[in-house]
């Protein structure tokens, strides 16, 4: 029935009513008690994305029609989309296959095709990931692995310490519908020309990167050990002490970045690689700007400051970097947000580390703005 439906250009909704649900509230008629021997499966809230059969027109689907504006999900010609509204975890004991095809690499349940999504700590290097090197991960076709990519929480001289001869870019991460989250971390290329072959050039023979900018690690939603539901957070130093159980609620800490490298590195603190290349690590404008006047990053007065200078300064790297402080004075910016581009250059804003998916928190002295 669902398959007709689909095919038929509907999205059907289907709720499930348990012969125990029905038996467990004991319904009669005529006194007698009536006992359900099956389950109730019940199509409701169609959404319907076209009417070819005039369905619409039966009475039967009357309650329907003016639901047509309001759809959850859309078709095309191969496939219907439908977004996850709920999840739910039970345990399983029985085979679980991956099916794998070219260019994807998805689960295929029945009726659906599920993306299989990254979770940072299942990342290469992350704690769950089964893997401690490129070499474990992707054996003998490593010698194709050019590159690597910092990542948020972590940065070129944490990774410089694996021991592993890639080289490292950065990029930001586009998942977030805030725009501020766009260039927070970039990749610098010096190239006689601009094409796709030069930048892949650099990137997997190091000629023309040039380096990379790279928020401070402890900014990253990863860097350090905790449970965001607990509000824990800790040092590597700190879940060894309590053998990475959490206090509060006495389960398995998430492990953060700075944990990892820890744990994986070949090399001391402070070690460089053959293939370093500079770096530089910024805060972003948007947290500086929520920072000097103690708001959120979304709000009206952090949104209307920054939308000021970039229409002054044209884009966001030339006044963290360029503009030199007499500059920004010539352009009427506020003195205390001058002192902290400046500070932010020099990279002396402390950051409190993220962790379990909560970003970092800078701080000044007494005074603390949450990024969020």
């Amino acid at each position: 029935m669902k398959f007709i439906c689909l095919r038929l250009g509907i999205i059907p909704s289907i709720f499930k009513n348990s012969k125990e649900y029905y038996n467990n509230r004991k319904t009669y008629i005529n006194n007698r008690l009536i006992t359900a021997s099956h389950d109730v499966y019940t199509f409701q809230n169609l959404s319907f994305f076209g009417d070819s059969f005039n369905l619409l027109k039966e009475n039967e689907f009357k309650q329907f029609r003016t639901k047509i504006d309001r759809k959850h999900g859309w078709i095309d010609k191969n496939y219907i989309y439908i977004p996850i509204k709920k999840i739910e975890k039970s345990n399983y004991n029985g085979k679980v296959y991956n099916l794998e095809v070219e260019e994807n690499n998805s689960y295929v349940t029945p009726s659906a095709t599920v993306h299989n999504c990254m979770t940072p700590w299942f990342g290469l290097f992350g704690s769950k990931s089964g893997f401690d090197s490129l070499k474990e991960c992707f054996q003998d076709q490593t010698h194709k692995i050019y590159a690597i990519e910092s990542g948020m929480s972590a940065d070129p001289e944490m990774l410089w310490r694996l021991n592993e001869n890639v080289n490292i870019v950065s990029f930001s991460d586009a998942h977030s519908f805030w725009p501020w989250r766009l260039g927070r971390e970039s990749t610098i290329f010096e190239l006689k020309e601009l094409s796709y072959k030069n930048i892949i050039k650099a990137i997997r023979e190091g000629e023309g990167l040039q380096s990379t900018i790279e928020t401070p690690p402890e900014y990253g939603k990863y860097h350090w050990d905790g449970h965001r539901n607990c509000n824990f957070s800790c040092s590597p130093d700190k879940t060894k002490e309590l053998n990475g159980i959490c206090p509060i609620c006495k389960k398995p800490l998430i492990i953060g970045v700075d944990y990892r490298i820890e744990e994986l590195a070949k090399h001391p603190k402070g070690f460089k690689s053959i293939k370093a290349k500079p770096f530089l690590k910024l805060l972003p404008l948007h947290e500086l700007i929520a920072l000097h006047i103690n708001k959120k990053l979304e709000n009206k007065q952090t949104l209307s400051m920054y939308d000021s200078l970039i229409e002054e300064f044209k884009n966001e790297f030339s006044i963290l970097l360029d503009s030199s402080k007499e500059a920004l004075i010539r352009k009427n910016v506020d003195t205390k947000l001058i002192e902290l581009i400046i500070r932010n250059r020099e990279g002396k804003i402390k950051v409190k580390p993220g962790f379990d998916g909560e970003y970092g928190q800078a701080i000044l002295g007494e005074k603390q703005a949450t990024l969020v």
